[in-house]
């Protein structure tokens, strides 16, 4: 694979398994980045070019890049900067977000995506592939729901990055999808025993960036989604949120991403130890059910494959016309069951 794929982000923990594993595939990317001495540091290392510059910069590096893979976090201050970038040199746009506001930002952008034949897709990593694939799969089971439920079994260990972001993102209230539109919700107001595969497993209502791309992908309108948690972790969040008012002061979060991020994320070891699961549940108006699920590699594990092989799409058969699109409009829901550590979706009726 030849340099035309851009890693931004690429020394960061997620960003650093993701050009790693594209060099051990005998892919040559460019790997950038803000810092100068980091970016250097890594394309020496790994033998690649290496562009250091400030997102407000970027549309000037992307000269000859084809695709750009966004790995920077907090997405919701970066991602709208390098989408700007990429639709103004003509190039096709990932990301590893798991943030809905992203999604509904690029959302925004379709009809100018699709003039400039760009494609924009956000989260090609853990959230979302594994889960707009399965909501896509269960729309397809039943054409006519109205009612789409979705929950992640994600792993114990969590790298710096996903705990800024976590804390981030408690800054607001919860959210679903009701009718078609965006609500506020109480986070752990919606309690559910779910099964992923090994029994119940207590899991809260979460905001997660499905609330936009699995709407996009099915067109169902009301939308609940999960995530599977501890007792204590249900007080820590609900707590957490009833302080969201102080956490978007700057210095407070500052001071509660210092505390909470680990040093360093889950090493090889742990990923493999850590795997995950989604789990999915539609409806239709005359009550009939379908329930389905799938187990994983570890999240970050899925992130590495899934992002490269979104990437290595458009970099061998990109759509004519560009646009916004989800993971499974672009590759198709059966792109999950093709990862490595993914087992096939699993699809059956519920009898209540």
């Amino acid at each position: 694979m030849s340099s035309r794929l851009l890693i931004y982000g690429a020394y960061g923990y997620t960003g650093d398994l993701i050009a790693r594993s594209a060099v051990a595939r005998g892919w040559s990317p460019i790997v950038a980045g803000r810092n100068a001495a980091r970016v250097e540091s890594l394309a020496r290392e790994l033998g690649v070019e290496g562009r250091s510059f400030d997102l407000s910069a970027a549309q000037e590096h992307l000269e000859g890049v084809d695709v750009v893979l966004h790995c920077a976090g907090p997405f919701s201050a970066t991602a709208a900067p390098m989408m700007a970038a990429c639709l103004s040199t003509g190039t096709h746009y990932l990301d590893i977000t798991g943030e809905m506001d992203v999604f509904e930002h690029a959302d925004s952008l379709t009809q100018e995506a699709s003039e400039a034949g760009v494609v924009l897709c956000p989260g090609v990593g853990f959230d979302v592939v594994p889960t707009d694939c399965l909501a896509a799969r269960l729309a397809e089971e039943l054409p006519d729901a109205t009612r789409l439920s979705l929950a992640i079994l994600g792993p114990p260990s969590l790298s710096p990055g996903t705990v800024k972001t976590l804390i981030e993102g408690m800054a607001v209230s919860a959210r679903r999808r009701v009718g078609g539109v965006i609500e506020a919700v109480e986070f752990g107001s919606d309690i559910r025993m779910i099964d992923f595969g090994d029994g119940p497993t207590q899991s809260a209502n979460a905001t997660v960036a499905d609330l936009s791309s699995a709407f996009r992908s099915t067109g169902i309108g009301n939308i609940t989604t999960y995530a599977a948690v501890s007792d204590a972790q249900v007080r820590q969040f609900r707590m957490l949120h009833g302080i969201r008012r102080l956490i978007r002061f700057a210095p407070v979060s500052r001071l509660l991403k210092k505390l909470a991020a680990p040093a360093h994320g889950p090493d090889a070891a742990e990923r493999a130890a850590q795997p995950g699961a989604v789990w999915g549940e539609v409806e239709n108006a005359a009550g009939e059910t379908r329930v389905g699920r799938i187990r994983l590699a570890n999240s970050y594990t899925l992130t590495v494959d899934s992002s490269l092989g979104l990437a290595q799409h458009l970099l061998e058969q990109a759509p004519a016309e560009g646009g916004t699109c989800t993971p499974s409009q672009l590759v198709g829901w059966q792109f999950v069951e093709g990862l490595p550590g993914s087992e096939p979706i699993a699809v059956s009726v519920l009898q209540r």
